[in-house]
């Protein structure tokens, strides 16, 4: 009977890291597909990162919200409602015929997402203990490290052999699959049940989404004083002071509400969307500023090398996933590789070895990068990089939660993945903006060397910002702009690589915040930890 129990709980790890890898490699599959997708829809570079940001976005404002509701209404049912929501989104992505179409299709995705990733934590808190957790939670980091670079092969191979559309409709099959699979082996569980804090819920949204919102559309209509009125139907912007540094000014504000509400609910013994008290825990508080600061770096440049690659380098989608599939490789050694030093190592040291061959891995991208680059040496640093993805994301969560009560679960991998997350759109806005920044800036001074009219370099510039680098391949089929579209090339090149750099400065803080967290602990302590947590509640 135990025999039998034990298969069944393995058997539902399977379906809880397929469903994570839903999430994962929907976040990454649409990087490949995004150059097919500008030319088909005519989409802009900022309508472009919006298609990133609107899933990240919703995503991580909500990963609080619904690791909270999870505790209370059940992990196994908020988890099932995310993939359905999630499945249904992706058919409506599939079916969009134009941008805005498609952006309000991902950010259903990530309502349908928020309320996956969280709960197939708090799951696998439940139902593993001791030894079994820790190597649960290894599956569970290894899948996202692994997913997140085999979404781009995926999507390139679907973009090319079918079209774009395919990247979103090959979730419909996985998430039947997930469903039927979660109802068979997985069992429900619940935490404390306790009333939502509503408010709380509410200003965690409004302080994410305005920080993401300024970071992205500042370039757009100005960090400080209004450079382009936005327009919503009949009305227009009025103010001279840019709506970005009102977005900021209501971030800051509803961050300070945030906390001041929060501790003001905790003194009064009423529940928060933010377990405080977990933040007395040394190796939770710390883990999720090393997290946060890590996928600023992580995910940024997923966004950025699959368009450098297919509009400069003139690779195909499916050449582009071959390409990034280097970081799968690494990702999967990786895997191996912490699994062997398990018990040897301490997690925490694990961790910042994965961090250290990210920030080699990701400066080397940067200084392969040029317009006129071999995808020769790219391959060896992107193999290094996912190297490092695999190592520190598999080994981080476990330091995160290692010390965090079962019934606090849902909370506590909310809050962990919303750091995550919060990382990886703060990551996608500030690496999206540096290289389309960078692009503008050095396009437009290599057009006025040339001594082109203002009017005809705006044009251009704006031409090739807008399409994300699709108007560089247009621009080479006209004898009398070729030479344009080599400075474009070499604009974007430059973006790329300042974006590849940032990354690695992001990394290298990362690496810098992992020191707080000590240095772990050691083989026997852990042994010892572990019997403690297989005795029976």
């Amino acid at each position: 009977m135990l025999q039998q129990a034990s298969r069944r709980r393995w058997a539902g790890l399977v379906f809880i890291s397929v469903a994570v890898a839903l999430i994962i490699v929907d976040s990454t599959i649409v990087n490949v597909s995004t150059p097919a997708i500008v030319d088909d829809l005519g989409i802009t570079s900022s309508e472009v990162q919006w298609v990133q940001e609107a899933y990240t976005l919703v995503f991580a404002s909500l990963l609080l919200v619904f690791g909270s509701l999870a505790d209370r209404w059940g992990r196994r049912r908020m988890l099932l409602i995310g993939v359905v929501i999630f499945t249904l989104a992706s058919i409506g992505a599939a079916i969009a015929s134009s941008g805005g179409a498609l952006i309000a299709a991902r950010l259903v995705q990530g309502v349908g997402g928020a309320m996956m990733l969280p709960t197939t934590l708090s799951l696998l808190n439940a139902t593993f203990r001791g030894r079994e957790r820790a190597t649960a939670f290894a599956v569970w980091g290894s899948t996202i490290g692994g997913m997140a670079a085999v979404g781009p092969l995926l999507g390139g191979w679907l973009t090319t052999a079918f079209s774009w559309h395919w990247a979103f409709l090959i979730n419909v099959p996985l998430g039947i699959a997930i469903v039927v699979g979660v109802l068979l082996t997985v069992d429900e569980s619940r935490g404390a049940a306790e009333p939502i804090d509503v408010v709380g819920a509410v200003l965690s949204v409004v302080t994410v989404g305005a920080l993401v919102f300024g970071l992205i559309e500042g370039r757009t209509y100005g960090w400080l004083l209004t450079d382009r009125a936005p327009t919503i139907g009949d009305w227009t912007w009025p103010w001279s002071v840019s709506p970005v540094a009102v977005a900021f000014v209501i971030a800051a504000a509803g961050l300070a509400a945030f906390i001041a509400w929060g501790r003001q609910r905790r003194r009064a013994g009423r529940s928060t969307v933010i377990a405080f008290g977990l933040f007395r825990i040394p190796s939770f508080r710390n883990g999720n500023i090393a997290a946060l600061v890590v996928s600023l770096g992580e995910f940024g440049l997923i966004l950025a090398l699959p368009l450098w690659l297919q509009f400069v380098l003139g690779f195909e989608a499916v050449q582009t996933g071959l390409i990034l599939l280097a970081l799968a490789i690494g990702s999967f050694v990786a895997s191996g590789l912490a699994g062997a030093l398990s018990g040897r190592v301490a997690p925490v040291w694990i961790v910042r070895a994965g961090i250290v061959a990210e920030i080699i891995g990701v400066a080397a991208v940067g200084l392969v990068i040029a317009p006129d680059a071999s995808w020769v040496p790219l391959v060896p640093a992107l193999f290094v990089y996912g190297l490092g993805v695999g190592l520190a994301t598999a080994q981080l969560t476990g330091v995160v939660l290692a010390d965090v009560p079962a019934a606090e679960g849902g909370q506590a991998s909310g809050t962990q993945s919303t750091a995550r997350q919060l990382g990886a759109a703060l990551g996608i806005a500030v690496l999206g903006t540096v290289l389309f920044s960078t692009t503008s800036a050095v396009l437009t001074a290599s057009l006025d060397e040339r001594g082109i009219p203002a009017a005809q370099r705006d044009q251009v510039v704006t031409a090739v910002v807008d399409s994300a680098g699709g108007a560089i391949a247009g621009l080479a089929g006209s004898p009398q702009t070729a030479p344009l579209a080599e400075d474009a090339r070499a604009a974007f090149s430059a973006g790329t690589k300042y974006a590849s750099f940032t990354a690695a400065g992001f990394l290298a803080v990362g690496l810098l915040a992992t020191l707080s967290l000590g240095s772990g602990r050691q083989p026997d302590d852990d042994r010892a930890r572990d019997a403690e947590a297989a005795e029976p509640a």
